[in-house]
């Protein structure tokens, strides 16, 4: 029998740290049978009802409303995630924050209740190894069957199982898949309670905190209150991981778990703050340690500080931190030195943040020192404007005041409601949104020309279905047809006039709309003094052919009857390149093996791109040999043939087909010769002669067993030996040569280079010897192991590492570090002795442990590791620390 006892105070849990947990939770689900996918970007994918992804499940919709078929009927992910509906609180309590990463375990249709609540137990007791006495699990009031599998599978005793209503315990959210709840939660013990009797399970203290929802979608809401069963009844369900990390590592908040406490940690550090030491300090450290989590991981999801929708929420995020940083004292730019300890933390779980750190640095630094330009400006404004309101014994800043702050110095509304809300004032929001609503009009009536984007799919969604668009451009280039619909980026409009963007569609088109790797027709679309010309061909849902681009002159309405002109050089050169594909994808055939299948392909009027399925680098000479083939293959002038016959009949005639690739009841064969035969829609040469010439580029890697050429024809080729020829003779003159004689001179002249790189090197030694001293009377014993820890001026990282040779062997036995500024930047270098690994020095945590002090990162090797940084400033600090570092390793 199971004792339960809700008040057992002491505790046997491992405290697994957050990477740990997630890797657990993970394989967990892997070994039943779930598959595990990465993390879907923060940027929604084809959801237009979301800014963010906020939840684990919002990235996999698609295949709970059977609008794509899931990968795996059951799948786990630890999806990250952002909220910032409750921005106001964040450091207000530790409660709160904008970023989360969320594990879940998914069943498209496959196990349901039995399978997800006996998992969830079995996670939490058995693999975190969470006491089974303090876990308390919630049903929906009237889910017996969840409530019995609880009590009479799990063997949970009826009084310790909560049912709850619809508020708490039922998901929906308006019409749609819906179905009641389970939660599971935890005891974290008096210490964290309210002390009021009877506080228990749904009690607002932190005590009780719940840590797993089951999520049982079984049910339809037709919108009005009526439920039917689900034929295809799923499993949703999440659990916070930092909300996991602190119940099992029996922390108070989400800001005391491993990973993010060393982040709050470095923020104290910066700012000569400590934490739990003043109310308003620790406000601050927590709105900059939960914001430059959230800031990191949308900048490496693409996302770019602007003035509206995720990049709006990125900027405050940002300008909120940069704040608050000035509030706790810090100086100068800080958030790149932070989001390196943010990349330190996480890149175990998402190791693009390590590989895109270098970008992310960049654009929290430009948008910190942009930020940093006005603020104070604007601070001083404000602070003009709140003495005019006392003085006028008023409370509520005027719109217009908060306007001229947001337009003139770039002060958010949302920021300037923060300032004043500190000092119980307030703004009159309606009056800044009228003085938002006028300038905005004003410049859209000053506004002329503007730069397509791309209309919003809605645009084209509202186009009467009806209207269709026929291709007829296989032989003509030019073709009269009445305009049928047309859009400016924001609506359907009846006529497009000079100046404006936007899309027209026709009855009948000779342009190629972007299909099957080959890119759409540029061209011009006439009708008396109007002018469109089209950048793009695309094709749109319901058979439509959109042309993209811009007027240049006059006007086109609706139903006028428009020339539309085909541009002939870049429709004739996308041909030579099309048409080469085949030949190429033949000729890798014959060179490598009927393995060979297309992957993918790219085809415009300057190059061609064929992606295939082979195992291994291509050798120079298979390289030569499949460019011989298409080359005596274009001069053999084959002739082209196009026929459109059953698909049936196509698979007679041997023709290669797209690999996964939908063909429908008539399909389009492609004949060179009798060399090569494809299933193909695209545009060709009519003989292989018009290519001209095949010149291959490059083959390289794309994916596992998928082989990438790049190549060139006809003019491109022409235009590329040209370009060869005009470097070589730059070449030429630069080393006083002929082309004759070029390599011989090359050969004197690397000779050269290789005889002064060595003396410089000696050199640069030398100096660095003598920069450095005499500083073996440094050197200190920490735990019986020898520590010589310095800086050598001016030494680059070859130098730094042959001095520490140098050292090292002056040393005999122990650890060597160096640290060296040169051109602006860090070089860090840690070596160990034999001896000193014995006793548990580790050159390569030991770096780790130093090179975030000068905003870098690094490691290597127990023996020998280096590190770049970028803040000069930070190395003494690094030197000190390396004593702490060492001394935590040595056993």
């Amino acid at each position: 029998m199971r004792t339960y006892c809700s008040d057992v105070e002491e505790r046997n849990v491992n405290k697994y740290g957050v990477n740990e947990l997630r890797k657990m939770f993970l394989d967990f689900f892997e070994s039943k049978g779930h598959l595990v996918m990465k993390s879907f970007s923060l940027v929604p994918h084809n959801d237009n009802s979301l800014l963010l992804i906020n939840s684990g499940m919002a990235p996999l919709k698609p295949y709970f409303t059977g609008q794509e078929i899931p990968p795996r009927k059951r799948v786990t992910t630890c999806q990250k995630c952002i909220r910032t509906g409750d921005i106001e609180n964040i450091g207000k309590t530790d409660r709160h924050g904008t970023f989360f990463e969320m594990l879940g375990n998914f069943s498209f249709g496959d196990y349901f209740k039995h399978e997800a609540i006996a998992w969830c137990w079995e996670f939490l007791t058995e693999v975190v190894g969470l006491e089974a006495d303090r876990l308390y699990p919630s049903v929906y009031l009237d889910d017996d069957e969840a409530f019995d599998i609880w009590n009479k599978e799990i063997g949970i005793p009826a009084e310790r199982i909560f049912r709850f209503g619809k508020e708490d315990n039922f998901w929906e959210h308006g019409s749609g898949p819906c179905g009641p709840c389970s939660e599971v939660y935890y005891d974290r013990g008096e210490k964290y309670g309210c002390g009021k009797p009877g506080c228990t399970v749904g009690c607002e203290c932190d005590r009780y905190i719940e840590v797993w929802n089951n999520v049982f979608t079984q049910f339809d809401n037709d919108g009005h209150g009526n439920y039917t069963d689900l034929s295809q009844k799923n499993i949703d369900t999440g659990m916070g991981l930092e909300r996991l990390a602190a119940v099992v590592q029996d922390v108070e908040s989400i800001f005391d778990v491993d990973t993010i406490q060393a982040l709050r940690n470095r923020v104290c550090e910066l700012a000569g703050k400590t934490y739990k030491e003043k109310h308003e300090w620790d406000v601050s450290i927590r709105i900059v340690t939960d914001h430059i989590r959230s800031a990191t991981f949308m900048i490496s999801d693409g996302i770019m500080p602007s003035n509206e929708g995720r990049g709006y929420v990125l900027r405050r995020i940002i300008r909120r931190a940069a704040r608050h940083g000035r509030l706790l004292g810090i100086e100068g730019d800080f958030l790149a030195n932070l989001s390196s300890t943010v990349i330190e933390g996480s890149k175990d779980g998402y190791p693009e943040l390590e590989e895109k750190k270098d970008f992310i640095f960049n654009v929290l630094t430009q948008e910190e020192s942009k930020f940093n330009k006005t603020i104070d400006q604007g601070l001083n404004i404000l602070a003009e404007m709140e003495e005019n309101m006392e003085k006028e014994g008023r409370t509520q800043l005027s719109g217009e005041d908060a306007f001229r702050l947001y337009d003139t110095y770039g002060f958010p509304l949302d920021l300037t409601m923060e300032i004043l809300e500190e000092k119980n004032l307030t703004i009159d929001e309606e009056g800044f949104q009228a003085a938002m609503k006028e300038q905005k009009e004003k410049a859209r009536k000053a506004r002329k020309v503007t730069n397509y984007m791309g209309a919003d799919v809605t645009v084209y969604e509202s186009i009467d279905p009806a209207i269709t668009s026929e291709f007829v451009g296989y032989d003509k280039l030019s073709w009269e047809s009445d305009v049928t619909a047309m859009t400016t980026e924001e609506a359907v409009v009846d006529a497009l006039t000079d100046g404006e963007s936007g899309t027209i569609i026709v009855e009948q088109t000779p342009f190629y709309g972007t299909m099957g790797g080959q890119c759409g027709d540029t061209g011009v679309i006439r009708c008396g003094d109007g002018e469109f010309v089209v950048q793009d061909t695309i094709h749109l849902a319901g058979g439509k052919i959109g042309h993209i681009g811009r007027m240049t002159s006059g006007m086109i309405k609706l139903g006028d009857k428009v020339e539309l002109s085909v541009n002939p050089a870049g429709r004739a050169d996308t041909c030579k390149n099309h048409s080469a594909t085949h030949l190429l994808q033949k000729a890798l055939r014959t060179v490598l093996g009927s393995h060979v299948e297309q992957a993918g392909s790219y085809v415009d009027a300057h190059r061609l791109r064929f992606d295939f399925s082979h195992f291994s680098a291509m050798t120079p000479e298979e390289l030569a040999k499949v460019e011989q083939i298409v080359n005596d293959e274009i001069n053999a002038h084959l002739p082209v043939r196009t026929s459109v016959m059953t698909l049936e009949e196509a698979k007679k005639t041997g023709a290669m087909a797209l690999f996964g690739e939908k063909y429908g009841d008539s399909v389009r064969v492609v004949q060179m010769g009798d060399f090569s035969t494809e299933l193909c829609g695209g545009t060709h040469v009519a003989n292989t002669g018009d290519i001209a010439v095949f010149k291959i580029l490059s083959e390289s890697g794309v994916a596992a067993g998928v082989r990438r050429i790049e190549a060139l024809t006809g003019p491109g080729v022409f235009a590329y030996y040209k370009e060869l020829e005009d470097r070589l003779s730059e070449a030429v003159k630069i080393v006083k040569a002929t082309p004759a004689n070029l390599a011989e001179k090359l050969t004197h002249l690397m000779a050269e280079v290789k005889q002064l790189s060595s003396e410089n090197e000696s050199l640069k030694s030398k100096a660095a010897r003598e920069s450095l001293g005499n500083v073996m009377d440094q050197v200190k014993e920490i735990k019986g192991v020898k520590l010589l820890a310095a800086k050598a001026d001016g030494a680059d990282m070859n130098g730094l590492r042959d001095l520490g040779d140098q050292l090292k062997e002056k040393l005999g036995e122990g650890v060597v570090v160096l640290a060296s500024e040169k051109d602006g930047k860090v070089n860090l270098v840690a070596m160990a002795t034999d001896s000193a690994m014995a006793q548990g020095a580790h050159a390569g945590n030991l770096i780790k442990g130093i090179a975030a002090l000068v905003g870098g990162g690094g490691g290597g090797r127990p023996n020998m590791a280096q590190a770049g940084g970028k803040n000069p400033a930070g190395i003494p600090q690094a030197i000190a620390e390396v004593e702490k570092v060492l001394e935590g390793q040595l056993k």
